[in-house]
């Protein structure tokens, strides 16, 4: 297969590149710290719950991304710990190879920085998440000092999105706010509600049906004194 795709480097490479076959897994490490893992899954989970119903877009975490054949030769692989790509198939990837997707590059970044990684996260990856994957959301988060910050892709340059009343940045990709909740990064509806994760909505459910119940049994027993002439608000 022939497609012309944009080199990170400033090498002159032909036009025509004859890409290897897609079927490429991932190459990336483990997750820094616990922390990172769990904040990282927490996006991903959040966001896979709340469009369960929905097919047509792909979100993961800390999975290579394959895009042209010098990045192959030089192992100088780019790997987002968190990443939504928009109007694609939802299955499952070994890696995304951006030839084998029509060209399709994410729409959304989330970097989890750390002490190590945020000179590269705030330096080159934002470089070339701008200049050849032209990204048009891109957030980083330090779930230690807390550090937030968002861009949108305005003619080609990163420009930072300003935050709301909250303090939430707003992915026009996704229709959703980005902020911090309880030390944690989160995912917020356009009404600023918090999206939940499929355990905390049970959780929600069961104690909506709790209070349900005990506001029944309240009413019931209000009831019965009345039925005797004892009027319950005065007990």
């Amino acid at each position: 297969m022939t497609i012309t795709q944009e080199s990170e480097s400033t090498e002159d490479i032909s036009q025509d590149v004859i890409f290897p076959p897609g079927d490429l897994y991932s190459d990336e490490p483990p997750w820094e710290t616990e922390l990172h893992m769990r904040q990282i899954i927490l996006l991903l989970e959040c966001l896979k719950w709340l469009w369960r119903d929905r097919n047509d877009f792909y979100a993961t975490a800390n999975l290579t991304i394959y895009y042209n054949t010098q990045q192959l030769k030089s192992r100088h692989l780019s790997s987002p710990d968190f990443f939504v790509v928009l109007k694609t198939e939802r299955k499952i990837r070994k890696s995304w190879v951006v030839w084998e997707e029509y060209g399709k590059y994410p729409h959304v970044v989330v970097e989890i920085m750390s002490e190590s990684t945020a000179q590269t996260d705030k330096g080159i990856k934002k470089e070339i998440y701008q200049d050849t994957f032209r990204t048009p959301d891109y957030f980083w988060f330090d779930p230690y000092t807390l550090e937030f910050a968002g861009f949108h892709l305005v003619d080609g340059k990163y420009q930072p999105l300003q935050a709301n009343a909250q303090g939430h940045l707003w992915s026009k990709q996704l229709g959703l706010y980005l902020g911090i909740h309880q030390g944690l990064l989160r995912w917020f509806t356009p009404d600023g509600q918090l999206v939940l994760t499929l355990e905390e909505t049970i959780v929600q459910a069961q104690e909506t049906i709790v209070k349900a119940q005990a506001k029944e049994r309240v009413e019931r027993l209000a009831a019965k004194l009345r039925e005797l002439n004892i009027d319950p608000d005065t007990i």
